[in-house]
């Protein structure tokens, strides 16, 4: 018989979405599709509810970590996140965030070891609750909006769909590589892997 061995928590996962049906397999929703592609590949469903997240603990490259997708809001991302980081005592540079980036191409990777929230609301929040904007991120690329008048909010909040689909469904793969790659390997690693 197989057992896993439970380590103690030292990093927190975070996949950033919006909660509920009418969000699911939106741009915006990228964190969470990266964070469910982690839970099938450890076989820990993410789906206890603390800290204003779903979460579950498991061990992803040798770390023990939090997986959490918070249930608030992503513009209030930050409350869940803060909560957690205070519970098990976790600095910011071991709260490695995962979000979508409308700069990015669609499907590109981007891992920053720190930096400004860049006009993303969750990223704003999660500042705002660690006290500080030294925490690793993995930015999927979700491609800008097709063309100027579009409304940035229609854009990240539309469904991915077609060719559009199948690019992200591979970037979310290699997104679960690069957490798995940042927590074994390091941060430097991970950036010449998968930058």
């Amino acid at each position: 018989m197989f057992f896993s061995k439970k380590l103690p928590v030292s990093w927190l996962i975070v996949g950033l979405g919006n909660p509920g049906d009418k969000y699911e397999n939106t741009r915006h929703n990228v964190g969470f599709l990266v964070a469910d592609e982690l839970g099938e590949r450890g076989r820990f469903p993410i789906q206890r509810l603390k800290f204003k997240a779903l979460t579950n603990t498991a061990v992803i490259g040798g770390q023990g970590v939090l997986v959490m997708k918070p249930t608030t809001y992503m513009n209030l991302s930050g409350e869940a996140v803060g909560e957690a980081a205070r519970f098990y005592k976790i600095a910011p540079d071991h709260v490695l965030v995962i979000s979508d980036d409308v700069d990015l191409p669609l499907g590109k990777l981007r891992i920053r070891t720190g930096g400004s929230a860049g006009g993303h609301n969750g990223l704003k929040s999660i500042i705002q609750h660690l006290g500080s904007d030294q925490f690793p991120r993995l930015k999927v690329g979700v491609g800008g909006k097709p063309h100027p008048d579009y409304d940035m909010a229609d854009w990240v909040l539309g469904k991915l769909q077609g060719e559009d689909k199948k690019v992200m469904d591979e970037a979310v793969k290699r997104a679960a590589d690069a957490v798995e790659c940042f927590l074994r390997d390091g941060p430097q690693k991970a950036m010449n892997r998968f930058n």
